[in-house]
């Protein structure tokens, strides 16, 4: 089931009424999160249902051994090496099986399995990962409420694309009787408005223009091609950070908290603060399960270098099997490279002109610079070969620059995205107006952003980020 749906908007009043109806009863409003979560999710494939629930089964015994001090390393290895391996399977194997058919001149085609990849199997596999780890390290008591942990894996609003969260943020959420929080579930529907409109507002017309270039590079201009990287940035980001601000803001409507996902990363004025702001819940995840595992930064330069390509080669395999991935996530690697040399990867970890209404020169030019590395890794990461890549790529300074085609209406729709953006990137959303006093003035924004989601949105009921 998707956000932009109208089953969505028929399932979610319904099991918002249910829930606070049940709001004395722990027990059992936890158990329809479960019911509900499930039933979102089997939407697309009720096969789908019978992974999920083993992964969560696995991982609440793992939990229980963990605790009882027994079998505490073998359980915790065990389920690492079982949801990687469920992983692995459905969305690993192909890739490598033709990989390696191909090196020793089999056919590929007798080696695949062509297993459908689940809908956001990467988000609650390392979801439910983190509770083993955070139990074996000792962050976590190992729960014995099995509602309220088939719970925290699948809870609906983040299930499929995150945020991946943290059992020490979220689990204990579904230990502790919730309240109905007026203000709360305001701003939540404040962001998940703000979501709707990044999404099918900006994402999907972008998504229109990048579509019909990237269907024919070999006959665009250097302007089409340029534009069509520029808006496929903004694409993703408002794709998925939209998505991200509709799973928040829907939480929010059931007394949950779920963390940020992204803080305005294309204000950033380096490739390591854009990282620190793009996807916060699955690069701090890599940051606190592989990185520091491996001796983070407090080792040896070289060894830093090495676990910084470690991560990001790590990080691009995690969002697809693809060489391509794999090859934007070296990209990255070397842009950070000359950052830990000098030791300046943590040179800014403020918001940009904080105390100001405009940045200066300096900070435009960067924010500038970090969006045009962004965008020329984006190409590979949009692109479905590496062939693909390098034409893109080529035809970039050899297109010309006749036949220039560009989607006014659209890049006026960005303008706005990211002026509102920039006003509001002190606060949470884009929708936060606490700070506007004027209630007409809040509600007449409210019911423009209404008016250019019914009007101007794009409802192709499609996420980038559903197929990692």
């Amino acid at each position: 089931m998707l956000f932009t749906s109208i089953e969505f908007f028929v399932f979610l009043p319904i099991v918002f009424a249910l829930y606070w109806l049940l709001r004395r009863q722990l027990r059992w409003q936890n158990l329809l999160v479960v019911a509900a979560s499930y039933l979102f999710y089997g939407w697309w494939d009720w096969r789908f249902l019978l992974l999920i629930a083993f992964t969560s089964a696995c991982s609440y015994a793992s939990g229980l051994l963990i605790g009882s001090n027994r079998w505490h390393k073998t359980a915790l290895l065990g389920n690492i090496i079982l949801n990687l391996a469920i992983l692995g399977l459905f969305k690993y194997y192909d890739f490598f099986a033709v990989e390696l058919a191909n090196l020793l001149g089999c056919s590929g085609d007798s080696v695949m399995l062509h297993l459908i990849l689940p809908v956001g199997i990467s988000f609650y596999t390392f979801q439910a990962l983190s509770y083993s780890i955070d139990v074996y390290r000792g962050k976590l008591e190992p729960t014995r409420d099995v509602v309220a942990f088939f719970a925290y894996v699948s809870f609906f609003p983040q299930l499929v694309a995150g945020p991946i969260e943290r059992a020490t943020n979220l689990l204990p959420q579904f230990h502790r009787q919730r309240q109905f929080d007026y203000a709360m579930a305001v701003d939540g529907i404040r962001q998940m408005l703000w979501g709707f409109f990044k999404k099918v507002v900006v994402a999907d017309n972008c998504a229109v223009y990048v579509d019909e270039i990237w269907g024919d590079i070999a006959s665009q201009s250097s302007v089409n091609l340029i534009v069509a990287a520029a808006l496929f940035s903004i694409q993703i980001y408002c794709d998925f950070s939209g998505y991200s601000d509709i799973a928040i803001g829907c939480a929010k409507l059931f007394g949950i908290r779920l963390m940020r996902n992204f803080n305005v990363p294309y204000f950033s004025r380096d490739i390591a603060e854009f990282w620190r702001r793009w996807h916060i819940s699955l690069t701090t995840w890599f940051r606190d399960y592989v990185y520091i595992p491996l001796g983070g930064s407090r080792v040896a330069k070289w060894k830093v270098v090495r676990n910084t390509f470690i991560i990001f080669l790590v990080s691009g395999l995690w969002h697809g099997a693809n060489w391509t991935f794999i090859l934007w996530g070296a990209f990255h690697a070397l842009l950070f490279l000359p950052l830990i040399l000098m030791g300046k990867n943590r040179k800014y970890t403020d918001i940009v002109a904080a105390d100001r209404w405009l940045p200066s020169i300096k900070e435009l030019g960067q924010m500038l610079l970090t969006f045009v590395l962004a965008a020329l890794g984006w190409i590979l990461f949009r692109s479905q070969s590496i062939g693909e890549a390098i034409d893109f790529y080529t035809s970039l300074f050899t297109g010309g620059l006749s036949g220039a085609n560009l989607p006014m209406r659209t890049i006026v729709f960005v303008a706005i995205m990211l002026l509102v953006e920039w006003l509001q990137r002190k606060r949470e959303h884009g929708l936060d107006m606490s700070g506007v006093r004027s209630g007409v003035i809040r509600y007449v924004f409210y019911v423009c952003v209404l008016a250019f989601i019914f009007v101007f949105g794009v409802f192709n009921e499609t996420f980038i980020y559903f197929q990692f």
